[in-house]
């Protein structure tokens, strides 16, 4: 089985609806299990409802329910011709869902159960396009029957894998499955989520799930690519990536990719591919468990990132610091990216920075103690271990005039961190560029 995801631009209209769906047909007879996100848009719709119900305003919430119905009646129309009959009034009934949760107080449940509709909807729409209008055999498989949170509020993949294989048992001999991303059940049976992006990671759990052959994430740009695009002129798709390599560049900034997605197909050794639904014949970006040629593959950029700096002399020779300063971290449940040290000094960073004041407390009971915000982490990933041509030098030169707060390099054979101030981000990364990849030949 092919597992197919896409995204919330490549689903964001009646035509790109229409254009998915040929995409789905292409594959011909093998098994097939698209994977879809909300239409754009809707998510961040669903969240502004959210907000207003909760600041109290149920008048504007309302109007914006009413936008986004009217959208939905507008497409379903344009998409569905003949079939609105049908489809109509189970768009009314989900709506009708949000206006009943608008009533009455708003709850992390009821929250959840509204952030949900995006995904019930845009499946909806195309489940019914492929049945009644394409007149294709087609199942509609509910991700909150098997997509399942453990008690910790992590995929439970066990579970995920008997659900999954049950739902799927009915229809042995049907090629083309449709469900959504995102959305799943916790561990007491509430609808929960996978937070932000996690349709790709909805698209991994259950290529993991069912041993899929490869994973296909579709999203409107033609695969990951060696910069960042919006910012850097020249950029290209990077063809192949390891699953090391993919993961480092999603979690340090690369867009097309949710940071938690490749794990599970890494686990079970399934290929990623990234495609491009506007250029479907572009060869995209593979991960896999092998590497391209080169040492740096590709530069990515994460910001709101904070760093801290804790002097002490006690540092010196002293057993067990470094131990009682990230206890600290971990009692306030925050994550560190980047460190160094020196006798005297320990500099790292955080990306979420909501318990800072705590954290900064605790952290002047060793020394002094220094904070800097509105940082980035510059990410250069690849296979370093190929690096016998001095690229990270290359890569030290090209930012010769770019002033540097830390530098993380050799504790992974795929990624060298670099700390700039957000305000130098662009300039770094433009740099890099030229530095780097500018000699590269045809991609």
């Amino acid at each position: 089985m092919k597992i197919m995801k896409f995204g919330g631009t490549s689903v964001g209209s009646a035509q790109r609806m229409r254009e998915v769906a040929e995409l789905m047909e292409a594959g011909g007879p093998e098994r097939r299990l698209v994977v879809l996100s909300a239409m754009s848009g809707t998510t961040n719709a669903l969240v502004e409802i959210a907000g207003l119900l909760a600041s109290g305003d149920a008048a504007a919430a309302e109007a914006r329910i009413t936008l986004l119905h009217q959208r939905y009646h507008a497409v379903a129309r344009e998409l569905l011709a003949d079939a609105t009959g049908i489809v109509l009034p189970l768009l009314d009934a989900h709506f009708q869902t949000l206006r009943d949760l608008a009533a009455a107080p708003l709850t992390p449940g009821s929250e959840r159960i509204i952030l949900a509709q995006g995904e019930l909807l845009s499946t909806l729409l195309m489940y019914h396009y492929v049945a009644r209008v394409l007149g294709r055999p087609v199942v509609l498989l509910p991700a909150l029957d098997f997509m399942r949170l453990d008690a910790d509020g992590e995929p439970d993949a066990p579970v995920i894998r008997e659900l999954l294989a049950a739902a799927l048992a009915p229809f042995p001999d049907d090629a083309l499955f449709i469900t959504q991303g995102f959305i799943c059940r916790d561990a007491r049976g509430g609808i929960d989520n996978l937070r932000r992006g996690g349709s790709d990671y909805s698209a991994s759990l259950i290529g993991a799930a069912v041993g899929a052959e490869e994973i296909q994430i579709w999203t409107d740009i033609d695969g990951l690519h060696n910069n960042d695009p919006r910012v850097v002129a020249g950029t290209y798709p990077v063809r192949e990536l390891s699953f090391d390599e993919a993961a480092e560049l999603a979690y340090f900034g690369a867009k097309i990719l949710h940071p938690s997605s490749v794990l599970p197909a890494r686990a079970h050794g399934i290929p990623v591919r990234l495609l491009n639904t506007m250029q479907p014949e572009a060869p995209g970006t593979l991960i896999s468990a092998r590497t391209g040629p080169g040492a740096i593959k590709a530069v990515a950029a994460k910001d709101g990132i904070t760093a801290i700096n804790v002097q002490s002399s006690r540092m010196l020779l002293a057993h067990g610091f470094l131990r009682s300063l990230f206890e600290v971290f971990e009692r306030y449940r925050t994550s560190i990216d980047m460190i160094t040290t020196s006798e005297v000094a320990v500099s790292l960073t955080i990306d979420d920075a909501g318990r800072l004041p705590q954290i900064v407390g605790e952290l002047q009971h060793f020394g002094a103690v220094v904070v800097d915000e509105n940082q980035s982490i510059i990410c250069l990933v690849g296979s370093l271990t190929q690096d016998a041509n001095g690229t990270a030098n290359r890569a030290f030169a090209a930012l010769r005039d770019v002033p540097v707060r830390m530098i993380s390099y050799g504790g992974s054979p795929n990624n060298i961190s670099i700390l700039v101030n957000t305000a130098d981000k662009v300039r770094a990364l433009q740099a890099l560029n030229a530095g780097l990849f500018t000699s590269a030949v045809s991609h």
